[in-house]
């Protein structure tokens, strides 16, 4: 979520306005609730570095927001480029009394919230492309618009980072098949309107998954998951550790969030980390 676009004061963009942190606090933060804090920056490095540094002397439920990110990360260390106020930028910290076997299990459920939550109130279609990614359809094409990277940080806690593009436009996008909610058609791109929903949708999911002790079974998590899923069924290239590839279909998501491949040997194997590539037929 690298800027290359000169901020220019919060109102330089009128299309682009800040986000009201006051309001967001009122609508978000209740005793009861998930959320503990919630605090907005102009700019910083990385949400996900500054809120792993104070994660020790936070409670669970602290969320941090950036108007511009300018060190911004993505999986395996890419750059996520953005302009100022074009998007959500936010990370969450979690600290989850579930077994840690299943903490593996957080990047996917902010996945099917985010996609959940941007879809009620953005009016958009969404689909998640495994394991992090969000997509949507700009004219026919599948596009990625946000990604989500997780942290662990410390003994007790994850830092979930959310990166979702709202209002860039085909000149602002950083790479061939990025995308936005705004070049998606979506009903609404008021960013206040548009965050108020995903963490919404997050505390409800989470909510779920924790009194399930984190059974993705139990939680229903799995299921929505691979409903939501645009890589389930689809040829798919598997770039893994150590250089190695792995072809096949993507026919399944385990107990594990792990994506089951069929290969053309006949047998399956279950990917927990690396890059997915969704293989076209021309491909």
């Amino acid at each position: 979520m690298t800027s290359s676009h000169d901020s220019g004061g919060p109102w330089s963009d009128l299309d682009r306005p800040p986000l009201n942190a006051p309001a967001l606090r009122r609508a978000l933060l209740h005793p009861d609730g998930l959320w503990t804090s919630l605090d907005v920056v102009a700019t910083t490095g990385s949400t996900n570095s500054d809120l792993a540094a104070r994660a020790g002397d936070l409670p669970e439920g602290a969320v941090l927001i950036a108007e511009e990110q300018t060190a911004g990360r993505g999986r395996l260390d890419r750059s996520w480029v953005a302009p100022a106020r074009s998007g959500l930028f936010l990370s969450v910290l979690f600290k989850p009394a579930v077994p840690v076997h299943r903490w593996g299990w957080l990047p996917l459920l902010t996945g099917v919230a985010a996609a959940t939550g941007l879809a009620k109130a953005g009016g958009v279609d969404m689909s998640l492309k495994w394991p992090n990614d969000l997509l949507v359809s700009v004219g026919g094409e599948e596009r990625k618009t946000g990604g989500i990277l997780a942290e662990r940080s410390g003994e007790d806690g994850v830092v979930v980072g959310l990166g979702i593009n709202v209002t860039l436009r085909e000149d602002e996008l950083p790479v061939p098949g990025a995308g936005s909610l705004l070049l998606a058609n979506a009903v609404s791109t008021d960013r206040d309107t548009l965050l108020r929903s995903v963490l919404r949708s997050v505390e409800q999911w989470y909510g779920d998954w924790v009194r399930a002790d984190g059974d993705p079974e139990v939680s229903g998590l799995q299921a929505a998951y691979a409903a939501g899923c645009a890589t389930l069924g689809r040829r798919v290239r598997a770039e893994l550790p150590g250089e190695r590839m792995l072809e096949g279909e993507a026919v399944a998501l385990d107990g594990d969030g792990r994506l089951v491949v069929a290969t053309e040997g006949g047998g399956t194997e279950a990917v927990s980390a690396g890059d997915i590539v969704h293989v076209r037929a021309d491909d």
